[in-house]
């Protein structure tokens, strides 16, 4: 065994937190007691190879009944496991880390887009079903092999590379979302999705058709979750992935730099303003069907479908001579998120500075004053109040008061002329 084989498990564990080290090691002490190999696979093999630095999940492959192995390992934890008896895997959590416990198996999908038949199998063939050949390499935790590095499908090599390789032809007709996983690395890694494996993905997009709108809507959330999103969603554009999803949806250069102004004017929210840039080309008859394909939750489709709106009023905010309140009429009907696509979209930095004005302080402004302060003044239960204060807060809005004896002295005259 070369020296670096004997460090890769070192390194492993250098990457994972303590409590997380320490469920593997019992993982592969149960293994070691059934007389069953255990691997780590997948991302972990690939982010020790490339020097990452942190590895928050983990997939541990067994060549026999994984099942056994998880019960029994949960038990030592004194952690409870959610089994999928089917697929013959087992999560556990220990200290929040996800640690994936999986029989070693070969797959066979019965239609595109179907989920797959299992049979347990070895570890190679366990490599060999895969996404890609960078997810296709294993350590070995025990055994005569252990610490060895499994590389059956040129993983390594392809990392050395920088290239995002599919396995085989008929990889994205088996299952269309690789398509999305194929861009994140790409674009998180920096490499580039292989010649032949582009064109399998432009060739194959028409099979999203038999991806449900709750895994397409999970695997663009995991996109925008990335830490620059917008080259994965460039390359979906380019490979024509989001027209093959809905018509309306389209990524470029223009929305490139929409996404990098959000995240300047608020980093904690611009998140939520990623789904209505990516809707922003909808037209009015787009938007409930693209909310259904997207399978948008309730605050993203209302985002979404007030995109149009909101582009519709962008040529009337700006005016110099616009008052506070007005802008607050104006943009207090739309979602905070809507606006902050408006805000970062906008070519205009009069409209910009309107929006981020309302987002940041125009939309917070109230009276001092409450309905129970206007009843101690001698007014009577009823609109009359609502009235009084939404007249308090425009003028306090637009300067005209600035105290609280203000909007007390406003108060009473209002309350005299509007009780007449």
């Amino acid at each position: 065994m070369s020296a670096e084989e004997q460090t890769l498990i070192e390194k492993l564990f250098g990457l994972m937190p303590p409590t997380a080290v320490a469920a593997v090691e019992a993982a592969v002490t149960v293994a070691d007691e059934l007389r069953l190999t255990v691997y780590v696979v997948g991302g972990p093999v690939r982010d020790v190879l490339l020097g990452r630095t942190t590895v928050v999940d983990a997939d541990l492959v067994v060549e026999g009944d994984a099942l056994v192995v998880a019960d029994a390992l949960a038990a030592r934890l004194g952690i409870r496991p959610v089994r999928h008896p089917r697929f013959g895997t087992a999560t556990i959590k220990p200290g929040g880390f996800v640690l994936d416990i999986v029989t070693a198996r070969a797959e066979t999908y019965a239609a595109p887009g179907a989920l797959p038949t299992v049979s347990e199998s070895t570890i190679d063939d366990d490599l060999r079903r895969r996404d890609f050949s960078i997810n296709a390499m294993a350590i070995a935790l025990n055994g005569v092999g252990k610490g060895q590095l499994l590389d059956p499908l040129g993983g390594e090599r392809d990392l050395r590379a920088g290239v995002v390789r599919a396995l085989h032809a008929g990889s994205f007709e088996d299952d269309a979302t690789r398509i999305f996983r194929a861009t994140r690395y790409e674009a998180r890694f920096g490499f580039r999705i292989e010649r032949d494996t582009a064109a399998w993905i432009r060739r194959d997009v028409r099979y999203l058709d038999t991806i449900s709108g709750a895994r397409i809507h999970q695997e663009l959330a995991r996109t925008l979750a990335e830490k620059n999103p917008e080259r994965a969603l460039l390359r979906l554009d380019e490979l024509g992935v989001l027209k093959a999803i809905h018509s309306a949806l389209k990524f470029d250069s223009k929305r490139v730099q929409a996404f990098e102004v959000a995240r300047t004017l608020d980093r904690k929210s611009a998140r939520s303003a990623f789904w209505p840039l990516l809707a922003w080309n909808a037209k009015r008859t787009d938007i409930d069907a693209l909310a259904r394909r997207l399978a948008l939750r309730k605050l993203q489709a209302a985002a979404v479908s007030a995109v149009p709106p909101v582009r519709a009023v962008e040529s009337m905010i700006g005016d110099e001579e616009m008052s506070d309140s007005a802008i607050v009429e104006l943009l207090s009907p739309y979602p905070a998120s809507t606006l902050l696509a408006l805000a970062s979209a906008t070519e205009s930095e009069a409209v910009r500075d309107s929006v981020v004005r309302y987002l940041r302080r125009l939309r917070r402004v109230k009276p001092a004053l409450d309905g129970n302060d206007l009843l101690a003044m001698g007014a009577k239960e009823g609109p009359l109040i609502g009235d009084v204060l939404a007249r308090i807060r425009v003028a306090k809005l637009d300067g005209e008061v600035s105290s609280r004896a203000e909007e007390e002295a406003l108060a009473k005259r209002l309350l005299l002329e509007l009780s007449r």
